[in-house]
């Protein structure tokens, strides 16, 4: 059985993002970027599958510049058997990437596509749902477990009231949540022998799919700093700047 497993190069969570002067966008130059830390769980999911003999194959796939590469190697790194780019420099939307995805699913006939369940730049948590719609597919979204056995994938996942269990026949389309897994560290000789490794470079023209944008992005505005806190002596004193300087009471 084939597993793919989508993946975003993205600000790395650690770095505080500074917002353009212009206020068009995301200032990029420098900064360091990283694979999407829910799509790295998804990653570790599949290779956990093929550890447990559950699956024979781990095809990752990522979209956007040549600068992707680098990310898709650091999932060869982590096990992933083959890596597909799909090159643009056009700013991509959810539903652009499901339609390529969808090509690429017809294309690699995998039986299970998993995926973050969101990438931390946009947030937008719309991409899995949109394949599996595209694509007509059972889908099982905010995974905490995942098992796989008999032509079924058996999903935990969590919602407000606790945890639900969902029975999907394959193929299905499943997006990670953080309690997943923890992915694991990828080794240096690893690292090496992954930056030899061919990748399958397309352009989205050969997958005949309109990824022209159809939102635009009218300003964009860093988060206004919080006022700082202040120290109440007495209760009395709590309740009266909660009513007169909050007026939440």
């Amino acid at each position: 059985m084939k597993v793919l497993v989508p993946i975003k190069r993205v600000v790395d969570f650690t770095v505080k993002v500074r917002v353009k002067p212009d206020g068009s966008g995301v200032d990029l130059d420098n900064v360091k970027m990283s694979m999407n830390p829910f799509d790295e769980i998804a990653v570790e999911e599949a290779i956990r599958l093929k550890e447990r003999g559950a699956t024979t194959e781990v095809v990752v796939v990522s979209m956007g510049s040549a600068a992707c590469q680098e990310t898709l190697r650091t999932a060869l790194a982590m096990g992933a058997d083959r890596a597909i780019l799909v090159e643009t420099n056009v700013n991509l939307e959810p539903l652009a990437v499901a339609k390529l995805l969808k090509q690429i699913v017809l294309k690699e006939d995998p039986q299970l596509v998993i995926l973050g369940k969101q990438a931390i730049d946009d947030d937008s948590n719309q991409t899995g749902q949109m394949l599996a719609a595209l694509l007509n597919w059972p889908q099982g979204t905010f995974a905490s477990k995942l098992e796989i056995s008999g032509g079924k994938a058996t999903v935990t996942r969590e919602i407000d009231g606790g945890l639900e269990t969902l029975e999907l026949p394959l193929p299905a389309v499943i997006t990670t949540d953080l309690r997943l897994n923890e992915p694991r560290y990828t080794t240096l000789p690893n690292i090496i022998k992954a930056k030899k490794r061919p990748l399958d470079i397309l352009k989205v023209s050969d997958l005949g799919t309109d990824v022209a944008p159809r939102l635009k992005t009218l300003q964009v505005e860093a988060p206004r700093p919080r006022k700082a806190g202040i120290r109440v002596a007495t209760v009395e004193e709590l309740v009266t700047k909660l009513r007169e300087e909050a007026k939440v009471i």
